[in-house]
C-alpha cells in the first residue's frame, strides 16, 4: 500500500465518520442554541431542560435520518471489503 493509498482511504473514512455523525452534531448544535437563548430570555436556569431536550432533538434527527445514514454505512463497509484485494497487493 503506497502513502497516496492510505492517505485516500483515512480521507474516505474521515468523511464518512463526518457525514455519519453531521446530522446528529448539528441537531443537537441548534437545539441547544435555542433553548440556551430560551434559558436566557426567561432566566430559568435548570440543568435538566437542555439536556433532555437535546436528547428528544437527537432521537428525532436519528429516527429521521438512521435509515439513510445506516446505508451509507453498510455501502461503504462494503466498497471497502471489495477494494481490501486492491489495498493489500
Amino acid at each position: 500500500m503506497t502513502p497516496e493509498t492510505a492517505l485516500e482511504e483515512i480521507s474516505r473514512g474521515l468523511q464518512m465518520a463526518l457525514t455519519l455523525g453531521g446530522p446528529a452534531l448539528v441537531a443537537v448544535l441548534v437545539v441547544g442554541v435555542a433553548v440556551g437563548v430560551l434559558q436566557a430570555a426567561t432566566q430559568i436556569n435548570e440543568p435538566t431542560i437542555p439536556f433532555v431536550v437535546k436528547v428528544v432533538g437527537l432521537v428525532v434527527v436519528m429516527a429521521a435520518t438512521g435509515h439513510f445514514l445506516l446505508g451509507r454505512l453498510v455501502a461503504f463497509t462494503a466498497d471497502l471489503f471489495h477494494r481490501i484485494p486492491h489495498l493489500i497487493g
